[in-house]
């Protein structure tokens, strides 16, 4: 049986749509990601762009408020912004709960090239970090 796992940000938007499809395709076969916030904005085109470019299509996952999933259990509850980690709704059965934080990217800016480098910064770090844990934590 897979183990469920909870990304939280504030607007469900970058860090933890990144961090859900990470999880997603790298541990298809142990996890199964979701992602919420407390203040959904929808989808960031840049995190979907520098996603599919390492193969990995987020452009269909919904930006969710944390509502949604009220009464699920999860085996984690995992926090990817500082505002989500003091805002983060408790959960209860069993749940493993910690924060990861990384930066919020900008928002925009004259270069978009510059831009998508931070973004592809980003997926990497993550990619990384949540590899390392998962792999560890297994």
């Amino acid at each position: 049986m897979k183990k469920k796992v909870l990304f939280l940000c504030t607007g469900n938007s970058c860090r933890s749509q990144m961090a859900d499809g990470i999880v997603n395709h790298d541990f298809a076969d142990s996890l199964e990601a979701f992602s919420a916030g407390a203040d959904p904005q929808g989808l960031n085109p840049r995190a979907v762009q520098v996603m599919a470019e390492i193969g990995i299509d987020i452009s269909a996952n919904s930006s969710d408020h944390v509502g949604k999933y009220d009464g699920e259990s999860f085996d984690y509850v995992i926090t990817v912004c500082g505002d989500a980690n003091e805002k983060c709704p408790l959960f209860f059965g069993g749940v493993k709960r910690l924060h990861m934080g990384f930066p919020d990217p900008p928002k925009g800016g004259d270069d978009e090239e510059a831009l998508l480098e931070i973004y592809r910064g980003l997926r990497d770090e993550m990619r990384r970090q949540l590899g390392e844990f998962f792999r560890d934590d297994s």
